[in-house]
């Protein structure tokens, strides 16, 4: 056989080189183990034949084997040489040591490093700067109507019929394919589920149609007359029971025309600068507003402001000029100013009636009536009768005995006693309508004013009325709506909440502290308690933020107090009776309850508040001057000039001159120097201040180069309040 030739001092050389040997036959394996094994070398202490079988040798004197140039396994004779081998860096790696050194360097399966002991590294913890929340897209809105399908609604809002179809199971309703009607309820909890706003359209599609009378919203500035003048057209005294002599209410009145027999609806809105949201609210609910303007007074703030919602509503004007009988009164000289503000009056050449009264006398009333029926002929005021009916909250209120009532004006339709109603978030059964004469009725037409009762809570004033044909239609309208407010509700919060944050955030890097003032607002009305709270939130200044907790209607409860004690809040009770438990338990709770019936005095006190609150603005304030008369040196220790101190001899010609404050030298009106007050004497003594005519030795910090006639001022700091300032018009503001 070859392996014969070979001896075993040149098999052992070839192993030792680590040649790669090729697979030989089972018979060859047995034949090297057997050589193997006859030897007494103790080199060689592992059995050759196990590993024979996928390599190969060769050697140089013998070319029986074949030789391969790949190396794939090194043999070593002794455990130090294979050590030696492992340690060189420059041998070449075999299959597996690559293939291990290639999982090592993946990162799936990288080892991890073993955690120490070793503390984390304390940093500064460094607060995240807030974000203002990006503002959404405007909300959608789209009308609707009775009987639209759903693929018509699924149009219009831009939803996929898939989603449309689940959420009507959700809320039990079913509908076989996209081609069936909807009602318009349907629709509108559609639109609530999927975030968008409706508007409800109504057919007049055989409907009866007639004509109706018409709605006149009184406006004008405070105190020009527009109750008086409106006891006069209906010979009433509603005036003379405001408090104050001024109206701070929205109230709706049907007055029968003596000459003509017809009936006209008017609102009346308070005229105080408070009320701004009242005659907005009256704006859009009428058909012609009268301007009522003072003829001794002449056009004011609030009669410019009555002016601007009368056009933002595209509504009709005729201007009712008042007082025409005091002595003062000048109309020609309010005709003037009118045509000023853009007003095109019927005398040069307009289409804006103008007529002359006097509510104390009831002179004009006549032409006044004729120029309202004249105004609503023109428009041709129609409506629709038959129906369910379109209403509008003028006003809402809470009665202990029956509940919360509202004040609406019916716009189309006829409201019936029993009917199921959703006044915005809230929802009832009627269970009485009277009219404006608190006489009841079990029906109410169009361009009537009624009071409801029966709703199962007080809503806002300007929700709409609807009427829906169950309760529990009625239910599940007023819950969905709910749910909207009290989102929209609380990313209104969020986003003040931000603003508010980055305000303070902005204030405290500046050195400057603003301070929060809670307040609780009840009132006997909901309309009168929004406009009270906005007035309250006019008053909002640098230094003091006006806060409305709460607000409601109703007199002052325990669970106010309870709820003002544990905000450190106050409570405006306006126009609503204080009872004697209520103000001993106010009394016990440490809280402020400000009650007030008119709105002046109530504004007046807040404002007091506000300024007694307010932490003021540190400035610093000339306290006096003195001149420069004489200069005096005193050396130093080495006796020289530099060494020295230069001792100014003054005399405070205004004010006081006090060591502690701040002192400014002027040379010829120019600021020389800034600095403190090193030492103040008089007549050799130490004095903490000198006044005004007397004389004084004054040394300043680091400043020694006095001259005759220099003047030196001494400044102090003093903490500036603001001011409430209230104008002739009724605006009040704080002046920080």
């Amino acid at each position: 056989m070859a392996l014969s030739h070979l001896g075993k001092k040149g098999i052992e050389t070839s192993f030792k080189r680590g040649l790669v040997l090729p697979r030989v036959p089972a018979s060859t394996e047995r034949h090297i183990s057997s050589t193997f094994s006859k030897s007494t070398s103790g080199s060689v202490a592992f059995s050759f034949a196990r590993y024979i079988n996928g390599f190969g040798f060769s050697s140089p004197n013998h070319e029986s084997f074949p030789t391969f140039t790949s190396i794939s396994r090194c043999f070593h004779v002794s455990r130090e040489t294979l050590a030696r081998r492992k340690e060189d860096p420059d041998r070449q790696l075999s299959h597996r040591e690559l293939k291990k050194q290639t999982v090592k360097t993946k990162g799936k399966f990288s080892k991890r490093e073993k955690k120490t002991d070793k503390p984390p590294v304390e940093a500064p913890y460094v607060p995240p700067r807030l974000q203002r929340l990006a503002k959404g897209l405007a909300e959608k809105t789209v009308d609707v109507f009775e009987g639209m399908t759903l693929l018509e609604f699924s149009k219009r809002t831009g939803e996929s019929l898939a989603v449309l179809q689940s959420i009507l199971l959700n809320v039990g309703e079913t509908v076989s394919s996209e081609f069936d009607a909807i009602s318009i309820d349907v629709a509108e909890l559609l639109a609530m589920e999927i975030g968008i706003n409706v508007r409800r359209q109504h057919t007049t599609e055989g409907s009866q149609i007639l004509p109706r009378p018409p709605v006149v919203t009184v406006m004008g500035h405070v105190d020009h007359g527009k109750t008086s003048l409106l006891d006069a057209l209906r010979n009433t005294s509603v005036a003379a029971r405001e408090a104050g002599g001024i109206t701070q209410h929205v109230g709706a009145f049907v007055v029968g025309m003596p000459d003509s027999g017809t009936s006209i609806t008017f609102l009346d809105t308070p005229g105080h600068a408070a009320f701004s949201e009242m005659r907005a609210r009256g704006a859009a609910v009428t058909d012609i507003v009268v301007l009522v303007v003072a003829a001794d007074d002449g056009v004011m703030p609030q009669t410019l402001e009555a002016i601007a919602h009368a056009r933002s509503a595209n509504v009709p004007i005729v201007v009712a000029i008042n007082k025409c009988d005091k002595p003062g009164a000048n109309p020609e000289r309010v005709k003037n100013q009118l045509a000023a503000e853009g007003i095109e009056l019927e005398d040069i050449g307009g289409n804006v009636q103008v007529v002359e009264v006097s509510a104390m006398k009831s002179t004009g009333l006549d032409k006044l009536e004729e120029a309202l029926l004249l105004e609503a002929v023109d428009m041709d005021l129609k409506a629709r009768v038959e129906g369910p009916a379109q209403a509008y909250v003028v006003e809402a209120r809470l009665d202990k005995g029956r509940g919360p009532l509202a004040t609406i004006i019916v716009k189309a339709g006829t409201l019936v006693s029993g009917h199921h109603v959703v006044i915005g978030s809230q929802w009832g059964r009627l269970r009485a309508i009277r009219d404006m004469a608190g006489k009841q009725t079990d029906r109410a037409t169009p361009a009537m004013p009624v009071e409801i009762e029966g709703l199962k809570g007080l809503p806002m004033a300007g929700d709409d009325v609807i009427v829906v044909e169950s309760e529990e239609r009625a239910k599940m309208l007023s819950e969905g709506r709910k749910r909207k407010y009290e989102r929209d509700r609380l990313l209104k919060a969020e986003e003040a909440r931000v603003a508010e944050a980055e305000k303070k955030e902005a204030e405290s890097e500046e050195g400057f502290v603003r301070v929060e003032l809670p307040i609780i607002v009840k009132s006997d009305v909901q309309g009168t308690a929004q406009a009270v709270a906005d007035a309250l939130r006019t008053l909002n200044s640098p230094q003091v933020f006006v806060n409305i907790v709460h607000s409601g209607v109703g007199a002052v409860s325990h669970s106010d107090l309870e709820r003002a004690q544990a905000c450190g809040a106050c409570i405006v009770a306006f126009n609503v009776k204080g009872g004697g438990s209520g103000n001993l338990s106010a009394a016990q709770a440490s809280v402020k309850v400000f009650h007030h019936r008119v709105i002046y005095h109530l504004l007046e006190d807040i404002g007091n508040l506000i300024v007694e609150k307010a932490p003021g603005v540190s400035e610093l304030e000339v306290a006096g001057e003195a001149e420069v008369l004489s200069i005096f040196k005193v050396l130093g220790k080495r006796r020289s000039e530099e060494d020295g101190v230069s001792i100014a001899g003054c005399k405070v010609m205004d004010g006081r001159v006090c060591r502690s404050g701040m002192m400014r030298l002027l040379r010829s009106g120019e600021v020389l120097f800034e600095g403190s007050c090193a030492s103040l004497k008089r007549e050799k003594q130490d004095v903490e201040q000198v006044g005004k005519g007397n004389e004084c030795g004054l040394v300043m910090g680091e400043w020694n180069d006095f001259r005759v006639g220099d003047v030196i001022q001494c400044m102090e700091a003093v903490i500036r309040k603001p001011k409430f300032v209230s104008s002739e018009s009724g605006a009040v503001r704080i002046e920080c």
